[in-house]
């Protein structure tokens, strides 16, 4: 590991914004609300969770997208999503889907279910201007293709994408903007550490319990349902509290470019953005 000097802080902590998407789903935004816009290169975070149909059953109807990486990723309960090019699939429980919407694409997503829980995470990803063109893709793995890695202190780290310091690498590979997309569960006051490259954004995002940050968990809490954005360094030292934590860790590297954003659409210039309504309205996705 890296010395003591290199660790990065929790230098904020973001509540959730109660909202609705799609046809009225119900979710909570921490990346994309009025409490944090954009940690760039990442532009959205919505987590939904309900038991309750009413919260979730219209879905997210066909609608299109450009410039940017949908990210999502199911906790529980069973998803359906198809395009205009062919592509479809079904996202359950554990499973991850990255799309690089690229130069346009109109998809759907739509609950795989008509009771029990939905659970999971929405994250948008930016994509540099030499890449905001390029052809759509998908990566598309189910639960038991996510390796997970044990840890000694009883801990679990379950790896989308990038390469932990143990050498265990998720299954999402050629994303331009590096990734790192971790789940890791602990054991009450077990300690997770884990490189990140300096020139990486990262954020932590508490899923169940509250972890502290640091070496001596002096340097900050973040409790469940918490976003935490980390400050410049090469690693994270997080602790679980006292009933156990499970939390996602995420880091991307920055791009500085400027962006425009107009709903589903992401780029540059504004000019740009007035192209990509242009082609959508003239049937070029």
């Amino acid at each position: 590991m890296s010395e003591t000097g290199n660790i990065r802080r929790l230098e904020g902590v973001v509540p959730g914004q109660a909202t609705s998407d799609g046809a009225g789903v119900s979710l909570t935004r921490y990346i994309g609300s009025h409490f944090l816009s954009e940690l760039d290169p990442f532009l959205l975070l919505d987590f939904f969770e309900s038991d309750d149909p009413d919260d979730y059953i219209a879905g997210f109807p066909s609608h299109p997208h450009r410039g940017f990486e949908t990210v999502t990723y199911l906790l529980a309960g069973k998803m359906r999503h198809g395009d205009n090019a062919g592509h479809s699939g079904v996202i359950e429980t554990g499973g991850i889907q990255w799309m690089t919407a690229g130069r346009g694409i109109v998809h759907s997503e739509m609950p795989e279910q008509e009771d029990g829980r939905l659970a999971g995470f929405q994250l948008w990803v930016n994509l540099p201007a030499s890449d905001k063109l390029c052809e759509p893709a998908y990566h598309e793995y189910p639960a038991a293709q996510i390796p997970a890695e044990r840890h000694s202190s009883g801990g679990t780290v379950r790896v989308i994408t990038g390469t932990t310091s143990a050498g265990t690498t998720g299954p999402v590979s050629g994303v331009v903007t590096r990734p790192l997309y971790l789940d890791v569960e602990l054991p009450a006051g077990a300690i997770f550490e884990e490189m990140i490259p300096a020139q990486h954004s990262a954020f932590v995002f508490a899923i169940e319990g509250d972890v502290q940050f640091g070496e001596s968990d002096g340097d900050g809490t973040l409790r469940s349902r918490e976003l935490g954005i980390l400050g410049e360094g090469e690693r994270v030292m997080i602790h679980a509290g006292s009933t156990g934590a499970r939390f996602l860790l995420v880091a991307a590297r920055a791009l500085h470019e400027p962006v425009a954003r107009y709903g589903p659409f992401v780029m540059n210039t504004r000019s740009e953005i007035e192209q990509a309504i242009r082609d959508f309205n003239s049937g070029r996705f």
